[in-house]
């Protein structure tokens, strides 16, 4: 391998890392892929998604063109718009207008554009039917401005992908742990490469990190998250401890973003300390708009109907993190029950069910007993009871003189069987990144371009403060993933047609 020069390496084997090679090899680059992982676990976070791409739409018409296998009853459904303002609105205020707005209009404004482009690379997408919206009238009603999905979720985006760069002639390694970028005053040249146990140098004329950020770090999770962050659960991969971002810090690059904070969701209590891909997808608990919470005190923590799930799922599992023990309960009355996502009915649940609410604690048995009950009884005692109830909208069903309100769908906890969950703090990814130019090459801490070093996925930083909007991740991933290749790959031209005309002039 030391003998072999690329025009382009790309560091990762998830999403982005694949569109960034599919998009340099088109450019007419020669790649390589080094992927940490085994082959069995290739993909990095993007094998655990459900494979949900947010991007900008107008109609039904833009479904069918990129579902054109959708059946006549299918397309009968209420799929809205998803324009680029509400997408723009979206990433404004979920990160509290802190987005990048330079990288921010570059992952809207192309974000159709890239869907059709990974389209033609043989993705095949399917509207989220039963996860993303609700039958009304006896017609599918989509919400929250994450339609399609790849077909069988982000494993079956990964395999797509990974078909893609088989055929386009595209060099993979798995088991090769890239440690150390190769650089001189020149720029990037290369990496340093533990493949198959073997360290050694590969040389190349541009190189793209793509490998995540460091979720899967217990140490960096503690040092820039906070205390209490070695304790959560890591949802995805346990290879994403941060590589990408320690080598090119190392070479200069300049940090942006929030790197305090990240995506974590509430998740199964007693799930694995890191992903499996054959269970992990059991292990989200998303439905909490039709619960209370409470923790061991026996005390809501949070407004759980603040917003629509797409749009607080990714904070509240740092808000479980930060109580008494790290864990809490969701509460569900006998008559949302059927609104539960598919996961709360997996084997891997942790979930007591009781006819009265005494009995409910009582088995739930870490919870302050007479404090739930008040907290339950003054709960119900608050809602204003003449707003119906809509799961489809925020529909504006709240309480009334709670010092911590629930702002949509309060439904009263008093009809029997109840049910409980328990829940912890699961990490997908961390929000601090690098600073990049709009041609997704790393910027130094002088302000200058690093020649030959080009970012994508998790190690783009700027995009995402506090929170973030569900199904950004794999589409921003994507969107800069491709921008990285081609820019990658034009600059590895470049470069090798300076020294062609270096050596025409010297003869």
């Amino acid at each position: 391998m030391s003998e072999i020069e690329y025009d382009v390496l790309v560091v990762g084997g998830g999403n982005a890392a694949l569109c960034a090679a599919l998009s340099a090899r088109e450019t007419g680059a020669s790649v390589l892929v080094l992927e940490r992982a085994p082959e069995g676990e290739r993909g990095g976070n993007s094998s655990y998604t459900e494979g949900l791409m947010r991007f900008a739409y107008t109609g039904s018409d833009d479904i069918r063109a990129l579902s054109p296998d959708l059946t006549p009853e299918e397309m009968d459904s209420d799929f809205g718009s998803y324009t680029e303002d509400m997408f723009f609105d979206d990433m404004a205020r979920i990160t509290h207008n802190r987005t990048d707005p330079d990288l921010c209009e570059i992952l809207v404004r192309q974000s159709n554009a890239t869907m059709h482009w990974m389209a033609k690379q043989g993705v095949k997408f399917y509207p989220q039917f039963g996860r993303q919206s609700f039958k009304v009238d006896g017609k599918f009603k989509f919400w929250g401005g994450a339609t399609l999905a790849a077909w069988g979720g982000g494993q079956g985006l990964v395999d797509s992908l990974y078909a893609a760069v088989k055929k386009a002639g595209i060099d993979v390694r798995y088991n090769a742990w890239v440690r150390e970028l190769i650089s001189s005053d020149a720029g990037v040249e290369g990496v340093v490469v533990k493949l198959d146990g073997v360290t050694q140098q590969i040389r190349a004329k541009s190189v793209v990190l793509a490998c995540g950020g460091f979720e899967a770090n217990s140490e960096w999770r503690t040092k820039y998250l906070g205390p209490g962050w070695d304790l959560a659960k890591v949802r995805g991969s346990k290879f994403n401890t941060g590589d990408g971002l320690d080598m090119a810090l190392k070479v200069g690059a300049q940090p942006k973003g929030n790197w305090s904070g990240c995506h974590a969701v509430g998740w199964e209590r007693y799930a694995e300390d890191f992903g499996d891909l054959s269970v992990t997808g059991d292990y989200e608990r998303d439905s909490y708009p039709w619960s209370i919470m409470v923790n061991a005190t026996g005390k809501r923590f949070l407004d759980e109907g603040a917003d629509i799930r797409n749009y607080t799922y990714a904070k509240y599992g740092k808000v479980i993190l930060e109580q008494p023990g790290q864990f809490a309960w969701q509460i569900f009355d006998s008559t949302v029950v059927h609104l539960l996502r598919p996961e709360y009915k997996t084997r891997r649940v942790t979930r007591v069910v009781a006819n009265t609410l005494e009995e409910l604690v009582d088995k739930m048995g870490d919870v302050d007993r007479e404090t739930f009950l008040k907290t339950v009884r003054d709960y119900n005692a608050s809602i204003t009871r003449d707003v119906p109830f809509d799961p489809t909208v925020k529909d504006g069903r709240r309480t009334d003189g709670l010092d911590i309100p629930k702002s949509n769908w309060a439904n009263p906890i008093e009809t029997g069987p109840f049910e409980a969950y328990a829940v912890t703090c699961g990490i997908t990814f961390t929000f601090g990144g690098l600073r990049i130019s709009t041609d997704a090459q790393a910027i130094d801490g002088g302000e200058q371009v690093i020649p030959g070093l080009y970012v994508a996925g998790e190690l783009v930083g700027g995009l995402f403060y506090f929170n973030y909007p569900g199904a950004t991740g794999l589409m921003s991933g994507a969107v800069f993933g491709r921008i990285a290749g081609r820019n990658a790959a034009i600059a590895a031209q470049a470069s090798k047609e300076s020294v062609r005309a270096a050596k025409v002039s010297a003869m």
